[in-house]
């Protein structure tokens, strides 16, 4: 897997690439240190996934990744930081990064990198428990779910997917099969023109959600 690791402290980064490198699973193409460097460095190297931190000099990596995402829809991006910032998870989320986690939570890096590598996405557990949270003061009004074209079956994936539930545990709750969960998220994600579970469940607590 290639990546990018950009992050305002060099220390920080190298040892990062030390260690992720040492996996023997990761090569590191490049190294940045603010967020121009991050866009410059994806239009070089198209990585697998960047890794990058938000605070930065010249341009934050929020800044760096609205315009990656703009111009590859598609990129990978990864949020490594300390600071659990509701106003900052909640743009990353509306940006459509892949995940938020923090620095702190080193031991679950590589596996994150793994997650957002196959299009998963991956927020740390104290942010997942705290969506509700963040979303509260933008939400808006309640709106017909069977408007948006969604069955009652339907609704009730993504309400399990608000709640942070897997596949898997959709398909046990409900007795389906995953094949099958699949399938109606697809069918979901295209009815609201969404592109994945997370921006689904962001959809879900501004837009779904009963007063």
């Amino acid at each position: 897997m290639n990546i990018i690791i950009v992050d305002d402290d060099q220390i920080v980064s190298l040892s990062l690439k030390t260690i992720l490198e040492a996996s023997g699973e990761i090569h590191v193409a490049d190294i940045g240190n603010n967020g121009k460097e991050a866009v410059a460095l994806y239009q070089k190297h198209h990585p697998d996934v960047l890794l990058m931190d938000i605070r930065m000099n010249e341009m934050t990596g929020l800044e760096a990744a609205e315009i990656i995402l703009k111009n590859e829809p598609d990129a990978k991006i990864l949020f490594l930081t300390t600071f659990l910032d509701d106003e900052y998870i909640v743009r990353s989320l509306h940006l459509g990064a892949k995940g938020y986690i923090l620095k702190q939570n080193f031991e679950g890096l590589l596996p994150a990198l793994k997650a957002v590598s196959k299009g998963q996405s991956v927020f740390g557990s104290e942010i997942v428990t705290r969506l509700p949270e963040f979303l509260s003061s933008d939400k808006h009004p309640a709106c017909d779910y069977h408007a948006k074209g969604l069955t009652d079956k339907e609704m009730e994936i993504i309400e399990l997917v608000a709640d942070g539930c897997s596949n898997r545990e959709i398909a046990g709750h409900l007795y389906l099969s995953e094949g099958t969960v699949r399938n109606y998220l697809s069918t979901i994600l295209e009815k609201l023109e969404l592109r994945d579970r997370t921006q689904l469940a962001v959809f879900y607590y501004k837009n779904l959600q009963s007063p």
